[in-house]
């Protein structure tokens, strides 16, 4: 059985408070829904001295659409259930709707927040295992109690993969991210929020919290998707996911393609962008080249690790696979 180790909780009511208690503790972890930080502290992959929940700030949990900013803004403590049925987010950025709708299972998605999601930690197959078997392969892993990759082990960071299913989708939506620390609040691009280094993947400096998701209102026309492969539908992480967006003359799957976005992860701790689409400008999205282009640029850009099972080789063919069903199923839908 794996047990937590000891540490104590604060629960403020304000983001202020929150932000008051990570500066008081040296150390201080926040906990919103709990279903990744708990995980870890069973594993000992984090021991900190104090939990600060966000169970009684209300302020986090706005979900509403404001035309004045051209924004739909997401409170970091929205669950990921309400994400994946709210009328709003389902017209408006149904594959934000549909990655949320298909993480983990229904109970992890009544607990997990946005919030959580998008900041949730890398995974390794070297480290996230107990603590006895981190020891067996020579004193863990550059993540845990040693100092060698063993996925590329002359490396000098940590490639553990970033997994979450809803980062992709936000980044291929043109997303910010806000955050609130003791410098104040900022808000930056969320695909300029994460760092290549698994250890330290994310940009959030120290007693900042995540307050809010912003996303863009569509401008016009456009379809989304995402995919993601997995061993079991329910309840896995995704071994790669791919997110798709392409911004459409008319509202036909047989109208020009004006700009193509696609983001894919699980390939380390920072999710790729993939460039250089534009040869499929200017073509129908009916077209069979744009879903032949599409996938050939993904599968040529996006190179995967043995950082999570199944063989990287392997994996770097099913997202040409993947991308190409993503394009396909958008065609579909009429």
């Amino acid at each position: 059985m794996l047990r937590l180790p000891q540490f104590q909780v604060e629960s403020p009511d304000t983001v202020e408070g929150v932000v008051a208690a990570l500066q008081r503790h040296a150390g201080a972890r926040v906990i919103a829904g709990g279903t990744d930080i708990l995980p870890n502290l069973k594993h000992f992959l984090d021991t900190p001295p104090v939990l600060v929940s966000l169970a009684r700030v209300t302020a986090l949990r706005g979900l509403q659409r404001d035309d004045a900013a051209g924004l739909l803004r997401i409170g970091a403590g929205v669950t990921l259930t309400q994400i994946a049925e709210d009328a709003q987010v389902r017209a408006l950025f149904p594959s934000l709707a549909h990655a949320a709708g298909i993480v983990a299972s229904p109970v992890i998605r009544n607990m997990a927040t946005i919030g959580g999601n998008v900041n949730l930690d890398t995974r390794c197959r070297y480290v996230n295992q107990s603590e006895f078997w981190r020891g067996s392969i020579g004193g863990g892993c550059l993540k845990s109690e040693g100092n060698v990759c063993h996925v590329v082990p002359k490396g000098r960071n940590c490639v553990a993969a970033m997994s979450s299913d809803n980062v992709p989708v936000l980044i291929s939506l043109d997303a910010n991210i806000v955050l609130v620390g003791p410098e104040g609040r900022r808000v930056l691009p969320l695909a300029d929020y994460f760092h290549a280094d698994g250890v330290a993947h994310t940009l959030a400096r120290p007693g900042e919290v995540t307050v809010e998701l912003q996303l863009p209102l569509p401008a016009g026309p456009r379809r989304a998707r995402y995919t993601k492969w997995s061993v079991r539908r329910s309840i896995d992480f995704p071994l790669l996911s791919v997110a798709l967006r392409f911004d459409l003359a008319t509202d036909s799957a047989h109208a020009e393609v004006l700009a193509a976005k696609v983001v894919v992860g699980v390939l380390g701790a920072k999710p790729r962008v993939v460039t250089r689409l534009d040869e499929a400008l200017g073509k129908p999205l009916s077209d069979p080249a744009v879903a032949r282009i599409v996938s050939e640029a993904t599968h040529a850009q996006c190179k995967p690790l043995d950082n999570v099972p199944y063989e990287a080789a392997y994996r770097r063919e099913m997202l040409r696979v993947y991308t190409r069903r993503g394009v396909e199923a958008m065609v579909a839908e009429g």
